[in-house]
């Protein structure tokens, strides 16, 4: 939202409508100029975040896939193993390996909540600091843009300053 500058009626009358115009809308173009800047800046620290993010998710989803297959390739190693052998043995395995198969599955339920819980918790710290950075940044950013306002009208009264000098002195 662009601020428009307004000078006083007697800066109007000593320099005319029209140059007072013109200067009021320089001021407003470098001020909207600034805006521009800033929101392209924004735009690309977003995309350059958003773009990390997604490659950080496509990199954990090809980890997990990745284990999975590991874990399928063992089970149907393990199956075909079984498989091979006779078939008194193989009666025998089956019982076994069903016992055992109820174990490792109830184990890995446990495994697989205390990691999901694990995850979760380092999840939520993740998103606590990725928080904490985006409030710093804000705020480096809010204080970076009182600096970069305060330049600015220091110049503007500087520029105006010399105006007005020149105008006295012509």
């Amino acid at each position: 939202m662009p601020v428009t500058a307004r000078l006083s009626q007697e800066f109007y009358d000593r320099l005319g409508e029209r140059v007072a115009n013109e200067l009021v809308d320089w001021f407003n173009a470098v001020d909207a100029t600034y805006r521009e800047d800033l929101q392209e800046i924004n735009d690309l620290n977003f995309a350059r975040f958003d773009a990390k993010h997604e490659q950080r998710l496509a990199e954990v989803e090809a980890r997990v896939n990745v284990k999975l297959t590991e874990f399928e390739a063992r089970i149907n190693g393990k199956l075909a193993e079984f498989e091979a052998r006779s078939d008194v043995r193989l009666a025998e395995l089956e019982a076994r390996f069903d016992v055992k198969l109820a174990e490792l599955e109830a184990r890995f339920d446990v495994k697989l909540a205390a990691l999901e819980a694990r995850f979760d918790v380092k999840l939520a710290a993740l998103e606590a600091r990725i928080d904490v950075k985006l409030a710093e940044l804000e705020t480096r950013l809010e204080r970076k843009i009182a600096a970069q306002t305060r330049w600015l009208v220091a110049s503007w009264v500087t520029v105006l300053g010399a105006v007005i000098g020149l105008w006295f002195r012509g």
